[in-house]
């Protein structure tokens, strides 16, 4: 789901989407906070065990070159991490 949700924002940047101000980035971003908060630790473990298909992939490289991808990654990066280090992902 996490997933799905990261390629919905990649390809609405993509399709033009009104991201100047990143209200629709946020509004996911928030959904991808929530998702991770919710989940408990063996679903993402599950979740990590499961690899990328070549889409993802791709459109993971087309998120990693827009300014929304900064932006994005500002906001989800400290409770994402937060819930893999209590779930002991990373050290």
């Amino acid at each position: 789901m996490i997933r799905k949700t990261i390629l919905l924002v990649a390809s609405l940047g993509f399709a033009g989407a009104a991201l100047a101000d990143f209200p629709l980035m946020n509004a996911v971003a928030d959904k991808v906070i929530q998702k991770y908060q919710s989940s408990t630790c063996e679903q993402l473990w599950a979740q990590k065990q499961q690899p990328k298909s070549a889409e993802e992939q791709r459109v993971i490289s087309l998120l990693r070159a827009t300014r929304s991808c900064t932006a994005f990654m500002n906001k989800v990066a400290g409770p994402i991490s937060n819930k893999m280090f209590d779930c002991g992902m990373i050290p």
